[in-house]
């Protein structure tokens, strides 16, 4: 894979595990209820539970564009769609909305527990990587390759929400996230709108 095309592969990546929602609410409240390292081990769960899917997704792709083509356009116009109405939702969220996590005791177990069962309890992932790898992925693509794009999108999630467990150790970066929400959910719905135009145009090259 072309350096330039894995870069936009980070990047689209980066703004999936970065928009607002469930996953960030569930690092948020395993953070305040337990400290650092619960954070973090629901972080690396969820990260794993999002590799699952992203393996799934890359290994179907192939076959799909091979063997039916019309469906595979349909089910990535399906994705595009699902990815407007995420970037609609976020500009329509309100100041705090999914920032806002009140803390529960918790434990490294609990954390891990539910860091999969967010994201394995989540389907529409699999429409959302449709949407986001039939931008990279070719029939002719290599094992190592598709192996290269999935470590991406689980490294990617896995640290930025590790990042977010670490920095909320900090008391003063949870008021500071809550206070500018309403940015973060404006620049991640343009950035959704964008990315689902994209899809619709086509592959990246």
């Amino acid at each position: 894979m072309p350096l330039s095309l894995w870069m936009s592969l980070v990047a689209v990546c980066a703004m999936g595990a970065m928009s607002p929602g469930p996953s960030l609410a569930l690092v948020l409240r395993h953070t305040l209820g337990g400290g650092r390292m619960p954070g973090i081990v629901a972080a690396l769960s969820h990260a794993l539970g999002v590799g699952f899917y992203a393996l799934l997704t890359v290994l179907g792709l192939g076959a799909l564009i091979v063997r039916f083509p019309t469906l595979f356009q349909a089910i990535t116009w399906g994705g595009a769609a699902y990815l407007a109405w995420l970037g609609i939702k976020a500009l329509r969220a309100g100041r705090a909305a999914a920032l806002e996590a009140s803390g529960v005791a918790t434990t490294r177990r609990q954390a891990a527990r539910e860091g999969m069962l967010v994201a394995l309890g989540n389907p529409k992932l699999i429409l959302f990587f449709v949407a986001l790898l039939s931008q990279f992925v070719t029939p002719d693509m290599s094992l190592l390759a598709k192996a290269l794009i999935v470590l991406t999108a689980m490294i990617i999630d896995g640290g930025w929400y590790v990042l977010v467990a670490v920095s909320l150790t900090h008391s003063r970066v949870l008021p500071w996230l809550q206070v500018r929400a309403h940015w973060i959910h404006r620049i991640t719905g343009v950035m959704l709108l964008a990315l689902a135009l994209r899809v619709v145009i086509g592959p990246l090259g």
